[in-house]
């Protein structure tokens, strides 16, 4: 089953599942192996399942999600797994889109075929959590990245300060970009910094996340940069600027975001990494909207007052929410922090 999550993380289909599969001949032995590239390619268990041949035949095959049972740009897996004459399927995880959801399980154990149950299905799960959150909620898992200092500081008052964390830490925020379909910002963080929202690593070959641009009441500025990379730009009204401009219903003169996620889960992208603005975040977090976060903290103390992470007071502390820290790790002098609602 490993194996076969390892395969699902090499690709980002969405919004298609990310999946893998292996398949086993009848003594044991790996014969075929698979992955999910993106829609309208060989789902994971066809392509494992036509590399191995006929050696499939009385064999196992393990895959990270349950197989489907409907007809898309491809037809269903289960057929392709009957026709092989699997004897047995291992599945890391029920897949949650009402289309399949139980529906491919059922045609197999109808079939004869021996289903087993991944002992641990949120292991499988977090290999792709974008798809599992929005086919659970409607919309994409959202990820706030800050980078602040240890006394909660994003920038000086002045806002002069260009980076608060070391350059390996820098490189561990363009790894994390790496894995998301979309960086989004405010209307005042594309003012302000003129960001491009890219992925720059050496050597860094894969699919860069698509640019979003909340706008606010304030006009976009005509040179920035990221026009040049088709940014999405979410509105209340019309724009004339470059990229692609989504109309979002507006909630007292601001868009209204729980919509705006929608209509960028409909354009398929499922993982959201929001970079930029203490108000944008600020929103975000008191609609709940915010599902993880990724915290950069420098080796620095601000000492005093300057740009805290989300816009907003804090008066009581019944305001503050509890929080699950999955992940602490140094990267030279600064911290990071995974933490999750």
């Amino acid at each position: 089953m490993r194996r076969a999550m390892g395969l699902a993380a090499t690709y980002r289909p969405h919004p298609n599942p990310r999946v893998g599969a292996v398949v086993l001949d009848a003594t044991g032995r790996p014969v075929g192996e698979g992955a999910h590239r993106g829609p309208g390619s060989h789902h994971a268990e066809v392509v494992a399942l036509e590399q191995a041949g006929d050696k499939a035949r009385g064999g196992t095959l393990v895959v990270t999600l349950e197989p489907c049972d409907h007809t898309g740009r491809t037809p269903p897996c289960t057929g392709a797994i009957l026709q092989a004459g699997v004897a047995r399927v291992v599945v890391g995880a029920a897949d949650p889109d009402p289309r399949v959801a139980g529906r491919g399980l059922r045609r197999l154990a109808e079939a004869g075929v021996e289903l087993v149950m991944w002992d641990d299905p949120a292991e499988v799960e977090e290999v792709d959590p974008g798809y599992f959150h929005h086919r659970r909620t409607g919309r994409p898992l959202v990820i706030h990245k800050s980078a602040l200092t240890l006394d909660g500081q994003t920038a000086p008052a002045d806002l002069q300060a260009r980076w608060l964390t070391s350059d390996r830490a820098r490189e561990d925020a363009h790894r994390l970009r790496a894995e998301v379909d979309a960086v989004m910002v405010g209307a005042g963080t594309l003012i302000a910094d003129d960001p491009l929202l890219d992925v720059r690593l050496a050597g860094f070959e894969g699919q860069q996340p698509r640019p979003v641009v909340v706008a606010g009441r304030r006009p976009l500025p005509p040179d920035a940069r990221l026009w040049a990379r088709n940014p999405i730009v979410l509105s209340p009204g019309p724009l004339d600027v470059p990229g692609e401009v989504v109309p979002v219903p507006a909630e007292g003169g601001w868009v209204d975001l729980a919509e705006g996620l929608k209509a960028l889960a409909d354009l398929g992208l499922l993982t959201v990494l929001v970079e930029g603005g203490a108000t944008l975040a600020g929103r975000l977090w008191r609609q709940r909207l915010i599902d993880r976060g990724v915290f950069y903290l420098a080796g620095r103390v601000a000492g005093g007052r300057g740009v805290g992470v989300y816009a907003g007071s804090f008066d009581t502390l019944s305001q503050a929410s509890p929080v699950t820290i999955t992940d602490v790790r140094a990267l030279g002098s600064d911290l990071r922090i995974d933490w999750r609602m």
